[in-house]
């Protein structure tokens, strides 16, 4: 994906052309699947699941590392999230993985409440509809990324 082909998605969603204009897509996850086994204790324990992946130039010149936290912008909302660094991700894109956001009010599953991750869906923006499918955009969604000084 060209730098080019971003900012033209950025002006498509912003209306400008910030530099630090990244595609955030979703993922899957093999222990997660969607989130209908988050209250499993043996499924969610171990290492963090729901975590923002960042190509390692990229996390360079936005100055985060893996395991520290990293806030998110997109022109509707912004959330904070812990970072993991790799090359399983393509330059110029981050990912999240969808189904997470448990411990809200109201929210009873006691395990999934425990490991709570966080709602992309924050960030989308219910203004922008897939002309195809008349579904809401969920992928390729620009957004800007930043280090949290904890």
């Amino acid at each position: 994906m060209t730098r080019t082909f971003r900012i033209a998605v950025s002006m498509l969603f912003f209306g400008r052309a910030p530099f630090e204009a990244l595609l955030l897509i979703g993922r899957r996850n093999l222990r997660s699947n969607n989130s209908w086994m988050h209250n499993l204790e043996i499924l969610v324990k171990g290492k963090e699941q729901c975590t923002l992946q960042i190509y390692p130039e990229d996390a360079f010149r936005f100055g985060l590392n893996t395991g520290k936290k990293a806030r998110i912008s997109s022109r509707v909302g912004a959330i904070e999230v812990s970072v993991e660094v790799t090359e399983d991700i393509m330059p110029g894109v981050v990912s999240l993985p969808h189904g997470w956001g448990h411990g809200l009010p109201g929210t009873a599953l006691s395990v999934a409440n425990t490991y709570p991750g966080i709602n992309s869906n924050i960030l989308t923006d219910e203004q922008k509809i897939d002309p195809l499918s008349g579904n809401a955009v969920l992928n390729g969604i620009p957004v800007s990324v930043m280090p949290v000084n904890e």
